[in-house]
């Protein structure tokens, strides 16, 4: 499962793992001495280096900039970067403060486009790639190294091109207002995930993000207004285990993760907001689920016990379960349905006719991640000009159609190796157990077969047998750990 873990309402630490798999004595588990995932970037032909051409105009572009005659000086604010340690690649800068009974949020994104010349070989091999890739032995990056983790990060005490936003909220955390320049920036710390919940927690905390638990509730409160539906997974990685090899584990996200999120979503549901109000842009969109569908989760629900009042839209629903509990865990993981269809959506005519994200309940679009993302640099050209009042370029315009496509088919590279990743690790930490029994939930079931979590290590495989039902702890076999296909499957034991 590689999606976010929640964190339990009004709590300041860390989401605890879920306990699933209680009875086992642990032990280290971690893959053969020298190994990487080589094969993975082999077959998925990911790229190693840049071409020559694209690494020229890196060189040039750095040296000249463009649109530096449009920016206003914001080099004052006293911005800050919120990342996961050892991040170079620094897109997002925030300062919030208090305005009135409200609040104004200061968010200062990496300008890729002054360094990214449209129509040139730095952007043909750009619009091939997506987005950056991430990979336990290093990552494939969407730029070269020199613009994502240098020129263009936003990194401390370095004054870097920026669109700056600016949101003013009301007292409920509701946006009244939004303001996209130019601007030169200068971030005055690079904070991590980590210390600034602990500074939180001690009340310390940096004066750029003190407000954050404060306007992070507020926007988490608007998310379940809006119906937003989010999913309570744990998060599986692959880490390394410090002496040559990998181990899988389960990654606890900090609620200050989800207070930074939050600043990010706002973002984009204001660049929605403004380029379907300018009937130009493009929306990470998402269909609302039918119907039966929903139907189905509620049948779901029942058969695990989960009580779920007739009258609770789903958003509420799951916002009220802790997936700690393996029958809460178990309708999370059934909630997965009621996000397909994820896809993105140009225009340049008017609105499209459906422009709806439903895991965030509003309109949405990517642009607080240029220098990992592809699409965000154009969604920032539209809201640059929407916001001036100036003629969206062309050459953002020229390339709006295509672009639904090629983000579409990076996302699902980014996917495949994500559990290529995931799957090679598992096999690697189960080579030497097959025959092995271990506590088990059930997460899904199907004719003959189903979906089980083991904790520990914590592997997410297939697991053979006609009686699985959904939430259940069952003791289960390791069958199957098969480094070379990526295998690892159970039966019931």
């Amino acid at each position: 499962m590689a999606t976010a873990a929640r964190a339990p309402r009004g709590g300041t630490d860390a989401v605890a793992a879920p306990d699933l798999g209680a009875g086992r004595t642990p032990r280290p588990r971690r893959s053969p001495d020298g190994c990487d995932f080589a094969a993975v970037r082999a077959d998925f032909g990911l790229p190693a280096e840049f071409p020559t051409a694209a690494l020229g105009e890196v060189e040039q572009n750095v040296a000249q900039p463009v649109f530096e005659a449009d920016r206003v000086d914001a080099t004052e604010l006293p911005l800050v970067t919120v990342d996961p340690v050892g991040a170079k690649d620094l897109d997002q800068a925030v300062l919030l403060g208090r305005r009135g009974t409200g609040f104004r949020v200061q968010y200062a994104i990496a300008d890729v486009a002054a360094f990214v010349r449209p129509g040139g070989a730095l952007d043909a091999e750009v619009r091939r790639r997506g987005q950056t890739l991430y990979l336990p032995d290093g990552n494939v990056p969407l730029h070269p190294t020199l613009l994502s983790e240098g020129a263009a990060s936003l990194l401390p005490d370095q004054v870097r091109p920026a669109v700056l936003w600016t949101i003013d909220l009301d007292s409920d955390g509701v946006a009244t207002s939004v303001l996209v320049r130019r601007a030169w920036v200068r971030s005055a710390a690079q904070l991590d995930y980590e210390a600034v919940q602990r500074s939180l927690r001690a009340g310390v905390a940096h004066p750029a993000i003190e407000l954050l638990p404060v306007v992070g509730r507020l926007r988490r409160e608007q998310a379940v207004r809006r119906g937003a539906i989010e999913l309570g997974l744990p998060e599986q990685q692959v880490e390394s285990d410090g002496a040559g090899g990998w181990r899988v584990a389960l990654r606890p996200r900090l609620v200050v993760e989800e207070w930074n999120a939050e600043i990010s979503l706002l973002t984009g549901m204001c660049a929605a907001e403004m380029m379907l109000d300018a009937g130009v842009g493009i929306l990470r969109t998402v269909p609302d689920p039918e119907p039966p569908t929903v139907a189905a989760l509620r049948r779901s629900a029942a058969r695990l016990g989960v009580d779920w009042p007739e009258d609770l839209p789903p958003a509420e629903a799951l916002a009220g379960l802790d997936p700690v509990r393996p029958e809460a865990l178990a309708v999370h993981v059934a909630a997965t349905r009621l996000l397909r269809g994820a896809g993105y959506t140009s225009f340049d005519s008017g609105p499209p006719s459906k422009s709806r994200h439903a895991g965030i309940g509003a309109a949405y679009a990517h642009v607080t991640a240029p220098l990992r993302r592809l699409v965000d640099r154009y969604g920032a050209e539209v809201c640059l000009a929407v916001s001036s009042g100036s003629p969206v370029p062309e050459w953002v315009r020229e390339a709006l159609p295509a672009l639904p496509s090629a983000m579409g088919s990076s996302d699902r590279v980014a996917t495949q190796v994500e559990r290529a990743c995931l799957a090679q690790a598992q096999a690697w930490s189960l080579a030497g157990e097959v025959g092995s029994v271990f506590p088990a939930t059930v997460l899904r079931t199907g004719s003959g077969d189903g979906e089980v979590f083991i904790a520990e290590p914590p592997v997410i495989a297939r697991c053979a047998g006609d009686d699985l039902t959904e939430g259940q702890r069952i003791r289960v076999r390791l069958t199957r750990a098969d480094p070379h296909r990526r295998e690892v499957t159970f039966t019931t034991a």
